[in-house]
């Protein structure tokens, strides 16, 4: 065991959030932590690593254990280092070795100390030991996965945004690398290819894992367990969400058949008391029933408390046949540019997944939509289109000295006070929380609000940035369900995989600064995808085929004997330093397309697929093979032509 809770029971104020819970981290342990918002996920986290003192019971951990935890609160760190050096203070140890070494080495020039000499070698052996030499190459592999350029690395920290900040303190907490790794939702500060490579990540990672996260394929992949926070307690899953899910249900059914079943036995005693009680001869037998029924330890019946988000979309218009056309958009940075004279069409019923890296410009194209970014080119809308825009982050949409009802009455709806507070209701707004400002809202609230304020509008077209954002599962599975049946059109930017595969019948990505369309869904998507991969790597093996045999061809011509009769001296010593020099790259080339083809068949048998580690290895060498295979290659084209120039 490395972290162990013991009938704890901790409150918040006057709320609960667990009562004589149980729950052990055990190693190898990959746990999703789950439950419905403001259940108190994150609160539990605060109690395992001893920022909160349970009211009673224990908090355990073993000796030496190391617990590394990634929360919204780490964002009020700040400092002018670069991320780099940031990241690299994971490596505490190897930072005062590197100090010391260099301190006694100054100091062994000077004078030769034996004891100073064995303070230098011991340091020295377990710089070794802890890999110290290739901490910035660690450092700077991390870094790239969670999306990171190499120009980057050297910006100061403080000139991030949070989202970027957050990465980094990822990148630092995960090259740590303590025995249980806390993640507080870690995938709201990544785009796809970093959640991918996170994903990867993890899957070799030495430690246990618990993940509280409402991404349900990050989940599905990541996690061996799940522990839910329901109703004061933590019931404990071992297998995935899918599994969780499955399990739930049947636990659910289970229960409920056994209710049922009690119920009907507790009504059939309660008849015969009823019925003999007051007879002689059958009141010993009555009084024994209705001691029974005393003693039984009632099952209760299933209950499911949950917040409900009552969502129900509605439009006024009906808009025609085209809702918006891109017409040659423009739009950089500096020298970043986002989109370059693209085009492209947003029609009827279509409701697109706008997906891809940070940094492509995303939401900055869905600005370009909402007409809220300058851009050069042309954005026309439709006939009778009728727009709202949730921005992502809230404090572009939300007055913050505004109440929530204040708000709500600003969207120009044109529903009653009353109508609003319905509204609300169905966004768990009730009683007075429609009098608070907006600026004391937490994160979801003021999500729950702009979504609120995009309903209410009645628009026919929806542009939504990130809305899944601060939202649990069902909550997410709720909003996928009515846009489902939502009757306009949308386009959405996300990096929920669950939700875009539920919510999307499009998928747009900005590729080398055009928007290129895809026609079907996410899963169609992904599966597309793979198949172009497969393809483009064929092709290579191919290509690289085709220049083998060129290479043989080309060297076969070379052989044939030429006329040298007008080399002078100097000429024919250069000619055959070049043959020379042609001869040695052929063997070269062989030799390296031998170890290609090895390399190629280890990294597709299963053992391999099977170890993380051991792939990432063997991908790292193919790169580099290939790199000098193709440095070769390119060396023997040179040297052909310089004979065949000489020789001809």
């Amino acid at each position: 065991m490395l972290v162990g809770l013991n009938n704890v029971t901790f409150e918040f104020g006057a709320r609960t959030i667990v009562a004589d819970a149980s729950w052990h981290i055990l190693p190898g342990d990959r746990v999703g932590l789950i439950g419905y918002n403001g259940t108190g996920k994150s609160t539990l986290l605060k109690v395992i690593v001893g920022e909160y003192t349970p009211s009673a019971g224990t908090v355990e951990r073993g000796r030496n254990v190391s617990i590394g935890y990634l929360h919204q609160d780490l964002l009020s760190f700040d400092t002018n280092e670069s991320i780099l050096e940031v990241a690299m203070g994971a490596f505490e140890r190897v930072r005062f070795l590197e100090k010391e070494i260099e301190r006694i080495g100054i100091e062994l020039e000077k004078n030769h100390d034996e004891k100073s000499l064995e303070t230098y070698t011991d340091y020295l052996h377990e710089m070794d030991v802890l890999d110290g030499y290739n901490i910035q190459y660690k450092t700077e592999e991390v870094l790239h996965g969670l999306g990171f350029s190499n120009e980057q690395l050297h910006r100061p920290y403080k000139t991030f945004s949070g989202g970027w900040r957050m990465r980094v303190l990822l990148a630092k907490m995960i090259l740590q690398q303590p025995d249980v790794l806390l993640l507080d939702e870690p995938t709201n500060h990544l785009d796809l290819p970093s959640i991918e490579w996170l994903e990867k990540y993890l899957s070799g990672y030495k430690g246990s894992v618990v993940i509280v996260s409402h991404d349900k394929f990050f989940l599905n992949r990541m996690v061996n367990k799940i522990v839910e926070l329901y109703q004061q307690q933590l019931h404990i899953y071992s297998g995935n969400y899918e599994f969780y899910e499955t399990e739930k249900e049947q636990r659910i059914e289970i229960q409920q058949r056994a209710y049922e079943n009690q119920q009907e036995y507790i009504r059939q005693q309660e008849r015969f008391i009823e019925r003999f009680k007051a007879k002689a001869t059958k009141a010993a037998q009555a009084q024994s029933a209705m001691k029974r029924l005393d003693k039984i330890e009632r099952i209760e019946a299933v209950e499911i408390e949950r917040p409900n988000l009552r969502i129900n979309f509605q439009i006024d218009k009906q808009p025609g046949k085209i809702i918006a056309s891109l017409k040659n958009i423009s739009k950089s940075f500096g020298e970043n540019i986002i989109v370059k004279n693209t085009s492209a069409e947003i029609d009827r019923g279509d409701k697109i997944a706008l997906i891809g890296a940070n940094g492509k410009g995303k939401s900055t194209l869905l600005r370009i939509i909402a007409n809220a970014e300058n851009f050069d080119g042309e954005r026309v809308w439709g006939h009778n289109v009728e727009e709202s825009f949730y921005a992502q982050h809230q404090l572009e949409s939300l007055n913050l000295d505004n109440t929530i009802l204040e708000e709500m009455q600003l969207c120009g709806s044109g529903k009653t006070d009353l109508e609003l507070r319905s509204l609300l209701g169905g966004f768990m707004f009730g009683g007075d929380d429609i009098d608070k400002k907006i600026k004391i809202l937490s994160g979801g609230e003021k999500a729950r609000v702009a979504l609120a304020k995009v309903i209410a509008s009645k628009s026919n077209f929806l542009m939504l940035d990130e809305p899944t954002n601060h939202l649990d599962m069902h909550s997410v599975d709720l909003l996928a369900q009515a846009l489902n049946k939502y009757e306009g059109s949308l386009i959405f930017v996300s990096h929920d995989r669950y939700f875009i595969s539920k919510a999307a019948n499009k998928i747009w990505e900005i590729v080398d600064n055009e928007i290129k369309e895809f026609k079907g869904t996410y899963a169609e998507y992904v599966e597309w995808k793979e198949l172009m991969a497969k393809r483009e790597k064929e092709n290579t093996a191919q290509q690289k085929q085709t220049v083998t045999e060129n290479i043989t061809v080309k060297k076969t011509e070379e052989k044939k004997p030429e006329p040298q009769n007008n080399l002078d001296r100097e000429q024919k010593k250069e000619l055959q330093k070049l043959q020379r020099q042609l001869e040695k790259l052929e063997e070269q080339i062989n030799q390296l397309n031998k170890e290609k083809t090895a390399l190629e068949l280890e990294m597709s048998s299963p053992e391999t697929y099977a170890s993380p580690e051991k792939f990432k290895e063997l991908e790292n060498k193919y790169t580099q093979l290939s790199a000098k295979l193709k440095s070769s290659e390119s060396e023997y084209e040179s040297v052909f032509e310089k004979i065949v120039e000489l020789d001809g």
